[in-house]
Parts: structure tokens; sequence; C-alpha cells
């Protein structure tokens, strides 16, 4: 994992790439309860310890627009004044803002790569709480109101993962308990 010292903050990053017109190069680290969205083939965008939260990416072929969001909770009506401020957190309120702003750099809802990862079930025993449970079942919910369908999603178990999304390719990958997999490629 980087270490937190030598790069810079999510919030950075993101304000980096919206004041550059969306197109940056290098690679965007996106935070939990945070989204990025990048324009431009010479990127790179990933989250790290996706457990019951959820990463889903979005990428247009034609465009290399790209994104990701890393929601930690299923709806904003558990806290609607912290949806206000920080939408990423909650699925009801960061789908729509992905795709939102993705649709702003020049991506097409028709085009859209979208896959998913993350949602398990970290805590041990059967908790009444099941945060990767709901997490799922809310973003289904979501798409499926959306007429959104997904190309790949590796969610649920009990594993931790990184998921990455390379904008020259659309490739994603899932790195979990010190394997990486291609969870989409063209």
């Amino acid at each position: 994992m980087p270490d937190a010292t030598t790069r810079p903050t999510t919030s950075t990053l993101a304000a980096a790439t919206r004041a550059a017109g969306g197109v940056a190069a290098g690679r965007t680290v996106v935070g939990v309860a945070d989204l990025a969205v990048v324009a431009g083939p010479d990127h790179e965008i990933v989250t790290y310890a996706l457990g019951s939260c959820i990463g889903v990416t979005v990428w247009d072929p034609q465009t290399h627009v790209g994104g990701l969001l890393h929601f930690m909770l299923p709806t904003s009506k558990t806290n609607p004044d912290k949806a206000s401020t920080t939408p990423a957190m909650f699925a009801d309120t960061g789908l729509p803002l992905l795709f939102k702003r993705s649709y702003e750099l020049g991506a097409s809802k028709s085009r859209l790569v979208v896959c998913a990862a993350g949602g398990a079930e970290v805590l041990a025993g059967n908790g009444h709480f099941r945060i990767g449970h709901r997490n799922r079942t809310v973003l289904r919910k979501v798409f499926f109101k959306a007429g959104v369908l997904l190309k790949a999603e590796d969610c649920g178990g009990n594993d931790s993962r990184t998921l990455t999304l390379n904008l020259a390719d659309g490739t994603v990958t899932v790195k979990s308990r010190g394997t990486e997999t291609t969870l989409w490629a063209a």
C-alpha cells in the first residue's frame, strides 16, 4: 500500500483533476466515501480497503473517461446532513453523482462499462448490521432503477479488496489476499 506521507490526499487529487478540466496523467487514489472521475487514457484510479464498502468503476472506451466511487453505506436517509456534505459516502447519493460527473466529462451511458467489487462481511458472526449485504442490495436496486448492467463484479465473501481501473484500456483489477486478478478487460 502506498505510504500516506508521500502521496497527495484524495481531496487534493480530486481538486487537481477538476482544475485541469478532468484531464490528468498518473494515478488517483480514491479514499473511503469519495470518488474521482478523470478523462484521458494515461491514468489509473485505485481504491484500497474495500471491506463492507463497495467500489464501483465506470469507463467509456471512446472518450477514455473513467471514474471510481468508494461508498460506505447503503442509504443516505440514515444521515441526510452527512449525505449533503459527503454524498459519496452512500450508495443512493454517490452512484448518481459518479454517473453525472462522468457524463459531464463526455462519457455516454450507452458505452459505459460498469464494474463493482467489495461488499464483504468482514465482521465475524451473523451480526444484525450486515453492511456488506445491505450495500450489495442497494447497489443492485439503484442500478435496476437506472437501467444499468454490471459487466463484472467481485462482491461478497469475507475478504477486503483493492480495486483499480486503467483508463487506457478499461481493465479493472481486484487484489485480495495478495493475489491480483482481472475482473474485466476489453
